[in-house]
């Protein structure tokens, strides 16, 4: 396959803005591999199609307000730091990026409020910088004064309305600076609905990197490399999901990002296994998927690893054709946008 495999037209009318209400309002296309048909439905009707003993798995992961805006000392110049990852949590050491980078050197401070501030120990790339906070618990911390880290493609400044909007009901652990959105849909009473109907979930985490918007610049796909992202699968969720697989159940995932977690940890007769780490799996036609079995995802941009995953687990021509086909009848894309079931 090839970069150019993967493009499309997408209308910046297309791109949502903002998300609808209730979350479960959301269009839900039903892709059928088997019978090859497109349908279109509500996202409340995506537990229809499961069954007693199937699993959700879901990724818990929390995206931080990573976004925030301070004054470096001395000049009182603003500057914009993007927190990008936790290098150390007992320093408080992160990688950011910076903006005007040009202002920012080794030794300097920057203040963002009375009690909140960081110095620049490092530099990483032309715009990223290793920072030392002097806070205990910089998570906490940002959740007051930063902002929530919106996708490039949504030309707005961040809302408070954002703080919720953008976070699934279930997000557990801090540490993603973009959600894992087809997760967006789903409402807590959808989740206790599921349990009822004796559907599992069950929990896995992968901390969504600024990769994800990282434009592929190769035609070769082999030759493109992800960005390494913070992983974990516990023994609860691996003996879980094994246990559905051996008794012939479905595995649905919630998103790229649970399906990444997911086949980044096979056994060699094909379960899952609990494990944690870093992974730069990247999955694109024609990739043979281990243990995910269905998969709830949005609609992606062009020529991203994203839509290349979307593409390996169903037939590229086919995700094709349901793409235009929820283009001309209104769907609405990326984050905030509308989301596909694939059966």
């Amino acid at each position: 396959m090839k970069l150019s495999d993967f493009s499309y037209n997408l209308p910046k009318t297309a791109i949502a803005k903002y998300p609808v209400t209730p979350r479960d309002k959301a269009k839900l296309l039903v892709l059928n591999r088997e019978t090859q048909t497109i349908e279109s439905k509500a996202f409340s009707n995506v537990l229809d199609y499961m069954k007693e003993g199937d699993v959700i798995v879901v990724n818990e992961t929390r995206v931080i307000q990573a976004r925030l805006y301070g004054k470096k000392e001395k000049t009182n110049a603003k500057i914009e730091v993007f927190l990008l990852r936790e290098l150390n949590a007992q320093e408080q050491i992160w990688d950011v990026i910076v903006d005007p980078a040009r202002k920012v050197r080794i030794g300097n401070k920057i203040y963002f409020h009375d009690d909140l501030w960081c110095e620049v120990i490092d530099n990483t790339t032309s715009r990223g910088r290793t920072v030392r906070f002097n806070h205990a618990n910089v998570f906490k911390a940002i959740e007051k004064i930063g902002y929530t880290p919106l996708p490039p493609y949504i030309k707005r400044d961040a809302e408070d309305s954002d703080k919720e909007n953008y976070q699934t009901v279930y997000a557990k652990t801090d540490g993603s600076v973009a959600a894992p959105t087809a997760g967006l849909h789903f409402t807590s009473k959808m989740i206790e609905k599921a349990k009822k109907k004796g559907i599992e979930i069950v929990p896995v985490l992968l901390h969504i990197g600024l990769g994800t918007f990282r434009p592929v610049e190769v035609e070769d796909l082999t030759k493109h490399r992800m960005d390494s992202e913070f992983f974990q699968v516990t023994k609860e969720a691996a003996e879980k999901v094994n246990k559905a697989i051996s008794a012939g159940k479905n595995i649905y995932a919630v998103g790229t990002s649970s399906v990444r977690a997911l086949e980044s940890s096979v056994t060699a007769d094909g379960l899952l296994r609990a494990n944690q780490g870093w992974t730069d799996k990247f999955i694109f036609p024609q990739y043979d998927f281990k243990i995910v079995d269905k998969l709830i995802t949005n609609f992606h941009t062009p020529e991203s690893t994203l839509m290349m995953l979307v593409c390996a687990f169903a037939d590229i021509d086919f995700v094709m054709k349901a793409y235009k086909k929820a283009l001309k009848e209104g769907y609405r894309f990326l984050s905030y946008g509308d989301a596909m079931l694939i059966l």
